[in-house]
C-alpha cells in the first residue's frame, strides 16, 4: 500500500508546489490529494495547475474545489462575485492565462470543475474548509464545506475519523492541529508562510516555500497544540 498525502491550500505557488513534490518522491502507489485553493493569490495559477495535471499521470491523484475554484468559475460565468473574487486573488489568476478568459485552456477548465466536495478513507475525512460535525458526509452543506472557518473549538466528525483541511490561514506557517482535525493551509503566499503537505499515515508534515527552500520534514506531534 502507498501513502496518502494530502497537500494545503497552493494559491498560484508553483515553485513551492514544485519543490514540495519532488521532497515527496511521488511514487505510483501512493494517493495524492489536493484541498482546494490551487488558484490566486500567488505568481502562477497556470503552473500549478500543469503541476499537478502532470502528477496524475504519476500516482492516484484526487482534489477538492475550493471557495477560490468556485469564486473563478462563477466569475467566468459573469457572477455577482467577480470583483470580490478579482480582489481575493483573481487578477493573479488571469494575469497566468495573459489575462483573458480564453487563455484557460479546456483542460484546466475540465480540472477546476472537477474538483469534489470532500474524500473519505478508510481513517480520514478531506475537506476545504471544515465540516459540520454532528452531520453525515452525504447531507453536509456545499457553502460549509468551502467556507466556514476552523478554529481551536471546532469539533470534531461523530464518526471518529480525523478531518484534514485547509482554508483557514495560519499566518505562522505551522499547521494547527488538534483533537480530531488538523489544518494544513499554512499561509505559502504570505511572508513567513509554506506549502504543507501531510502523510496521513505516517503524520509526517512537508514544507517548502516559494523562495525554492525546502523547510524539512517534521513529526506532527510538533505541531500539535
Amino acid at each position: 500500500m502507498g501513502r496518502t498525502i494530502a497537500i494545503g491550500d497552493i494559491h498560484g505557488c508553483d515553485t513551492a508546489l514544485d519543490v514540495l513534490l519532488r521532497s515527496l518522491n511521488i511514487e505510483s502507489d501512493d494517493t495524492v490529494i489536493s484541498l482546494g485553493d490551487v488558484i490566486d493569490r500567488g505568481p502562477d495559477s497556470r503552473r500549478c495547475i500543469e503541476l499537478l495535471i502532470e502528477l496524475k499521470s504519476l500516482c492516484h491523484f484526487l482534489h477538492i474545489m475550493g471557495n477560490h475554484e468556485e469564486m473563478m468559475l462563477e466569475a467566468l460565468h459573469g457572477g455577482e462575485r467577480r470583483d470580490a473574487w478579482q480582489r481575493y486573488g483573481g487578477l493573479e489568476f488571469m494575469a497566468s492565462y495573459g489575462g483573458r478568459f480564453d487563455g484557460i485552456s479546456p483542460e484546466h477548465l475540465d480540472f477546476i470543475r472537477s474538483g469534489r466536495d470532500y474524500i473519505e478513507t478508510e481513517t480520514s475525512i478531506f475537506s476545504h474548509a471544515t465540516i459540520q460535525g454532528e452531520y453525515p458526509l452525504e447531507v453536509q452543506d456545499k457553502h460549509w464545506l468551502r467556507w466556514s472557518r476552523f478554529t481551536s473549538r471546532t469539533q470534531p466528525h461523530f464518526s471518529g475519523k480525523r478531518v484534514v483541511c485547509g482554508h483557514t490561514a495560519q499566518p505562522s506557517g505551522r499547521p494547527l492541529v488538534i483533537h480530531g482535525w488538523v489544518c494544513i493551509d499554512t499561509c505559502v503566499y504570505c511572508p513567513g508562510g509554506a506549502l504543507t503537505a501531510l502523510d496521513v499515515d505516517n503524520d509526517l508534515v512537508y514544507q517548502a516555500e516559494q523562495s525554492g527552500r525546502f523547510r524539512g520534514c517534521f513529526p506532527l506531534e510538533d505541531f500539535v497544540q
